[in-house]
Order: C-alpha cells, then sequence, then structure tokens
C-alpha cells in the first residue's frame, strides 16, 4: 500500500490493533516513540505503542489530533506552519532533525530527539504523510548533567587540597593540574594555557635541583604504567615535595598517571628544629647528653676500624650550688654559660663538648692518649679558675674532672660516661679543682653509696644513731655557755660509721629530710629533760637545707618545743649562708616566724658562701658561727688571720656574737679571744660528749652564779656568767648554766 492511499478518513476511535496499512505496521514495529501524520492536513493519523507511552495518552485520544499540538517547542510550531505552506505551494517540506522538549501529561518536560521526515511517494506526487520518530534523552541529559556536576565538584575539591595535582597520559603528555600544583612549582601564567603541556615539563625539569635524576625517574615510570612510587624532590627555589605517582585506570586498564605532590619544606625543617632542641641544650647552646652519647659511639666505631684512641673527660664545676644560692639562678645562668664558653675556647676543631648535666660538661677528645687528655684537663682547670665576677662582686669558681679512655677503660657510650663520672666524683673527694683517671674499683664507690643509704634507713628504723654534745666555752672566762648536738652512728656491720661519710649520701637521696627531724625531735628532748631537772642548758642540733625549706617546716618546730615543753628562749638554729640566701623572698618570712617564736638564730659556717651584708642586716640574726677552715691556719696564716679579725669585727657592728669553729690550739684560743670572738668549741676543751659526760663536764665549768648573761643583738644573751646549783639529770648534781643558754641548729648533721 503506498502513501496516496492513506486517507484522514480513519476514525479517530481506531485503534493500533485496526492498522492494516504497511506504513501502521512499520510504525508499530519501530522501538521509539512514532506517529503518522496526514498531509496536508497535518493531523496525527497512527501512533505506536512507545509514543503513547512517552505521552502517557491512549491511541484515540491522538489519532487526529494536530501534529503541533503534541510538541511544545516554538521551533515545531513553525516547521509545521512551513510544511503547510510548502505543500499549499506544492513542495514537500525540508526533514527536521534537532532537539525538542515535549509536555507530558503530568505536566512534565521530557527531552527529546525529533526526527520529520515527508514519506515520498513513488510516482513522485507530493508526500501524503510525514514520519515523527521521538527518541528520548531526558536520562541521558540527566547524566550529562550529572556528570558536569561531578566534574564540577572533582575540579573544586583539586583546587581545594593543599596538595598539588599533575595528569597525565600515558606518554606523559600534560592533561591538566590543579592551581596549587602551579603555586608549587612557581608555573608563569601563560603554562597554564591548555594545549602547553610539553612547556610545562620543560619548565618542571629546570625547576628540579638535581634535573638528570628527575629524567631518569620519569622515564622509568613511562615504562612502568601501572607502577606507583613515592619520593621526595628538591626545588631550586628551596621547597622539598613528596611527590607521589599513582596509575590512573579505566576498565582495569592505564590510561595515564596521576601525581601529587605535597610540600614538606615547613615540617622538614620543623623536625630539624626539634632535633637540634633534643639535642642540645636550651640554656647554653652545646650539645647534651644524649648528642654527645650518639658522637661517642661515632668515636667508638671510628675506632675499631682505624685504632686511634680518644679520651672522654666529664668536667664537674665545684660548689655551684652556692652560686645559684648566694647569687640567684640568673647569675648561675650566665656563669654557667661562661663556663660551657671558656671550656670550649681550649678545643681543637675535631674535640666535641657538651652540657650532660646541671653543673656538668662533658669533654670528647679525639686521638688523645692519656697524656693529650692530662693536657686539655689542666687547660679547662687553669680556665674555669680564672677570676669570676658578678654584678661587681668578685668570686671564684672552680672544677673537678674525671677521665675515662678509649678502649682502655670502656667500649660504648654508656660506659665510658659512667666510668669518666665515677672519675670525677674521687676527684671531688680528693679535694676539688683535681682531675682523675677512671679506675678500675671506682664503681665499687657507687655500690657501696647504695648499700649505705639503705643501712641508713634501717639504723634509723632501729634506732642505731643517738646524739653526743660538744661544749661551747666562753672566751672571757673558760665557762661552758652552751653545747652543740652532734650526731652518731654504731653499726653492728659497719662498725663506727663517721658523719663525713653518711651526711653527704644522706643529703643526696633525701634521707637528711627524716633524719634532720629526728634530730630535731631527739635534741629538743634531751634539752627539755635538762630543764626539767633544772639545767638549763643549750644544745646545737643541726638542720639541712632540705629540712629547713618544707612547707612546714616551722609548724614542725612549733610542734616538737610545745610537745616537750622547752622555752623556746633556749632554742637557736643555726643557718649556713647558702640556706639563709636560698630564695630569699621565702626564706626571709620564715626566719622571722621563727624569731617571732621566741627562737634565736645563727649563721653557721660564716665565710663560706656569698653573704651581702645588705641583706644580712635583715636577718633576725644575732650570732656568727666562724667556719673552721678560717681557724685552722691561725695564728700563723696572714689571710686567715685578716678574715677572723674583718669577720669579728663586721659582725660587731651588726650587733651579733661570734662563736669560732674547731678551736684545737691554745695559740688559736688566744688568737680568737683578741679578735673579739665571745666563745669557742673544739677539741681544745672537749670532743662530743654523751650527755651523760656532758653534764659531768658542765658541772667542772659552772659560771659564776654572781654574775648574770648580757642581752645582744635581737634579745641573745652574750656568753656570762650567773649560776644557781641545780640538780643534773639522774640525780647528778650540777652547776648551773647561764640562763642565756641557746640550742643550735646547722645545716646538716656533723661532727668533729
Amino acid at each position: 500500500m503506498s502513501a496516496a492511499s492513506m486517507s484522514l478518513a480513519t476514525p479517530p476511535s481506531a485503534t493500533l490493533a485496526a492498522a492494516a496499512s504497511p506504513e501502521e505496521a512499520l510504525l508499530q514495529a519501530l522501538p521509539d516513540a512514532a506517529w503518522l501524520v496526514e498531509l496536508p492536513s497535518c493531523r496525527v493519523r497512527a501512533v505506536n505503542a512507545a509514543a503513547c507511552a512517552l505521552l502517557g495518552r491512549e491511541p484515540r485520544a491522538l489519532c487526529g489530533a494536530p501534529a503541533e499540538d503534541l510538541l511544545a517547542a516554538p521551533e515545531d510550531l513553525a516547521w509545521w506552519a512551513e510544511a503547510r505552506r510548502l505543500l499549499a505551494a506544492g513542495r514537500p517540506p525540508e526533514p527536521l532533525d534537532s532537539h525538542t522538549v515535549l509536555a507530558t501529561a503530568e505536566g512534565g518536560i521530557r527531552h527529546l530527539r525529533r526526527v520529520a521526515r515527508p514519506l515520498h511517494r513513488s510516482d513522485g506526487a507530493a508526500p501524503a504523510a510525514c514520519l515523527v520518530a521521538l527518541q528520548d534523552l531526558s536520562e541521558t541529559q540527566q547524566a550529562r548533567a550529572e556528570l558536569a556536576d561531578a566534574l564540577a565538584e572533582l575540579r573544586a575539591t583539586l583546587e581545594a587540597t593543599a596538595d598539588g595535582i599533575l595528569v597525565t597520559g600515558l606518554d606523559g603528555e600534560v592533561r591538566g593540574f590543579n592551581r596549587r600544583f602551579a603555586e608549587l612549582w612557581a608555573l608563569p601564567p601563560e603554562l597554564a594555557e591548555v594545549g602547553r603541556g610539553a612547556d610545562v615539563l620543560a619548565w618542571m625539569n629546570r625547576a628540579v635541583r638535581d634535573g638528570k635524576t628527575q629524567a631518569r625517574r620519569l622515564e622509568t615510570l613511562r615504562d612502568a604504567a601501572s607502577l606507583a612510587a613515592t619520593d621526595r624532590i628538591e626545588l631550586v627555589s628551596g621547597l622539598v615535595l613528596e611527590r607521589v605517582a599513582r596509575p590512573l585506570e579505566s576498565a582495569g586498564r592505564a590510561i595515564g598517571r596521576v601525581y601529587s605532590f605535597r610540600d614538606l619544606t615547613e615540617r622538614l625543617r620543623a623536625h630539624d628544629r626539634i632535633d637540634a632542641l633534643a639535642r642540645h641544650d636550651a640554656l647554653t647552646g652545646l650539645p647534651n647528653r644524649l648528642h654527645m652519647a650518639a658522637q661517642i659511639e661515632q668515636a667508638v666505631r671510628s675506632m675499631r676500624h682505624t685504632g686511634d684512641a680518644f679520651a672522654l673527660l666529664v668536667i664537674d664545676l665545684d660548689r655551684f650550688r652556692r652560686i645559684n644560692d648566694s647569687l640567684g639562678y640568673e647569675h648561675g645562668d650566665r656563669v654557667l654559660r661562661d663556663a660551657g664558653e671558656r671550656i670550649r675556647r681550649g678545643l681543637r676543631q675535631a674535640d666535641q663538648i657538651a652540657r650532660t648535666g646541671g653543673d656538668q660538661f662533658a669533654l670528647l677528645l679525639r686521638h688523645a692518649d692519656a697524656a693529650a687528655a692530662e693536657a686539655a684537663a689542666a687547660r679547662v682547670l687553669a680556665a674555669v679558675a680564672r677570676p669570676w665576677q658578678a654584678d661587681d662582686q668578685p668570686f671564684t669558681l672552680t672544677c673537678s674532672i674525671g677521665i675515662a679512655l678509649c678502649p682502655a677503660h670502656g667500649r660504648n657510650a654508656d660506659e665510658l660516661l659512667t666510668h669518666a663520672e665515677a672519675a670525677v666524683r674521687q676527684a671531688k673527694l680528693a679535694g676539688s679543682n683535681g682531675l682523675r683517671f677512671h679506675q678500675q674499683h671506682a664503681g665499687v664507690d657507687l655500690r657501696a653509696q647504695i648499700q649505705l643509704d639503705h643501712a641508713m634507713r634501717q639504723a634509723l628504723a632501729a634506732g642505731r644513731f643517738r646524739l653526743h654534745y660538744q661544749p661551747q666555752v666562753s672566751l672571757s672566762d673558760g665557762r661552758i655557755v652552751g653545747a652543740e648536738a652532734l650526731l652518731r652512728w654504731s653499726d653492728p656491720a659497719l662498725g663506727e660509721v663517721p658523719p663525713g661519710r653518711f651526711i653527704p649520701v644522706a643529703e643526696d637521696t633525701g634521707f637528711i629530710i627524716a633524719l634532720g627531724d629526728w634530730v630535731l625531735s631527739r635534741a629538743i628532748s634531751q634539752a627539755a629533760r635538762w630543764h626539767r631537772s633544772g639545767l638549763e642548758v643549750p644544745v646545737a642540733v643541726n638542720v639541712s637545707a632540705l629540712q629547713f625549706r618544707q612547707p612546714r617546716f616551722l609548724d614542725r618546730v612549733r610542734s616538737v618545743l610545745r610537745d616537750h615543753a622547752l622555752p623556746p628562749s633556749l632554742l637557736e638554729l643555726e643557718l649556713t649562708e647558702s640556706i639563709l640566701l636560698h630564695d630569699a623572698d621565702q626564706a626571709l618570712p620564715r626566719l622571722h616566724g621563727l624569731a617571732s617564736l621566741g627562737v634565736r638564730l645563727a649563721i653557721d659556717d660564716f665565710g663560706t658562701g656569698y653573704s651581702s651584708l645588705a641583706y644580712l642586716k635583715r636577718l633576725p640574726v644575732g650570732r656568727l658561727k666562724l667556719d673552721r677552715s678560717f681557724v685552722h691556719g691561725l695564728p700563723d696564716d696572714a689571710r686567715d688571720a685578716g678574715i677572723t679579725r674583718a669577720t669579728v669585727q663586721m659582725a660587731l657592728a651588726l650587733g651579733m656574737e661570734v662563736v669560732a669553729e674547731g678551736v684545737e690550739t691554745e695559740a688559736q684560743r688566744r688568737f680568737v679571744a683578741a679578735a673579739g670572738c665571745h666563745a669557742f668549741q673544739g677539741f681544745l676543751h672537749a670532743p662530743a660528749l654523751d650527755p651523760l659526760s656532758f653534764a659531768s663536764r658542765l658541772a667542772e665549768h659552772a659560771p659564776d652564779p654572781a654574775t648574770a648573761p648580757r642581752e645582744g643583738r635581737d634579745g641573745n644573751r652574750r656568753a656570762g656568767d650567773g649560776a644557781a646549783a641545780l640538780q643534773g639529770e639522774r640525780g647528778l648534781a650540777v652547776g648551773a648554766a647561764p640562763t642565756g643558754a641557746r640550742l643550735a641548729l646547722v645545716h646538716r648533721p656533723v661532727c668533729d
């Protein structure tokens, strides 16, 4: 059947099933929506099932309807109007192939590709029908829109990342990059244009510090399309980048490569700074113990290959704590920096210095034997011993040096440091300002200290400590005017242990706090027993610096005095200069608190510290004790004699009494008496005695009852006379001590 036989007589109620023409049969076979339009009426003649589904209408509702009613775009209306005009002129319309939109029955819009073609007749007559076919592109359009959104999101993500991104093809051709990539590589704006990929790669090759290595790596990546790699590259700009290369795959095959570039520059710099801080001392700027240990290990490895010996020196500043206590931590820090600089100046270029502790330094001397190490140590001793000055106040500082040789004394950093530190302790015990080489038995001393600390704690728990009392004698009449309590320790395993051996260990371990508290309590208890029996004799008890700095020390003194009913006026605390000057802002209120209890205060070992006279006159102190180190050289040593006279005159000017310690000869007694001292103690009169022996000696040297003690500065009574017959301990009849007797507490329990 030809198109000419088509007729508009087909009723609107015609169904698809009734269609019989070949054109209609063809129409039903088409998979896309299509309909036949009668020409020239331009009315729908037949529709297929796909068209009904697309339009959402029944066939009878479509057949006979104007064709332009089925499409919503203005160009459709124009095409049909043009088709009518051409048909009226006897000419067929031009085919139409374009995109349009369709209004659905539900009020929606469908995106379509529309093809409208006249069905030409075989006899050349004007076409009687037109086939309109529609392809639904809505899903395709939606997919494209979603793809565009995804690409925009991906682009925004790539632009927001902190990493630079570069995408290349398998041949290395640049396909794209983000803004961060351009920033990291400092690309000029013109290289960001499309089609400049080769120029971008050339720029990258020039920007890399090692261009040859860069080219080799890129070639390797091009040859292995599926290879993933991570490396670092350094740019001539100074940036260090981490480069991660990963294959770009599609459907399981590589189609290109994605590079990410991360700036590591600041992270590496921060790491270097942290490493420097971890390996260097913040105060002096010198390498620290960790760094020195690493250098020693490196020197050991070198020694194993070359056989070159080396030496390790550990330098410990002598009595540095007194500088901190008297001059303050700010000056102490300055001294540490200057000491490090003095030591460093004498080193060879190959030698290394480190600060390994609070007041300790270490030197690594390469290619050095024992003679070279000793010579270097002598230079250090001389450098540190040169005069020092702080705020126009001169002072002296020395050091002790321990030496360990490699390989003779150790073959690793731990052994060498341990042995050098043991040697420096031996040097300090020998009198400081000297040097010692490591000896094989030195390690025994460390074990002995640990054993001694344990034995001390057991001894205190078992009651093996005891107190003896050394008389203090008036220089005006030879009468006993007081006593100093001194600690003694008899151990079943160790025998009689001298205080000079166990007191330093107690101070190092902190056990001195418990030990000092026991001494304080026991001495006040003894003084109270004498007081209750009518014997008011002063007893001197030693208190450590750590004990004095305990937050509740003042409360403890008040409590012990109250518990034993001892008048506070019989208690005089003797404190070293370092205790008084350490953290003066806290020490001064505590001293005034003790004085307000009625307790008397004195300075022990005067002349060994760095006291400021301006500070001393602010203290509620009534007595100075001249250190035995100055008395020892009297009367022959001119310097000791001058220091003694000056100290006594200063004390008198401040309204203080002076007690000379360690008087062992008659010549020394005469000298300190002539200098103006008020009292003395020492072996010339008596060693420290047990309580019963002390009471007996007191009876032999009772003061004259006709005289009374005189009051001194801050209410301290002068060492004078005065008496009454009192009954001593255990019923022993003894003469009376002066009522101005005092109880003295010094910085640590010591004995003669």
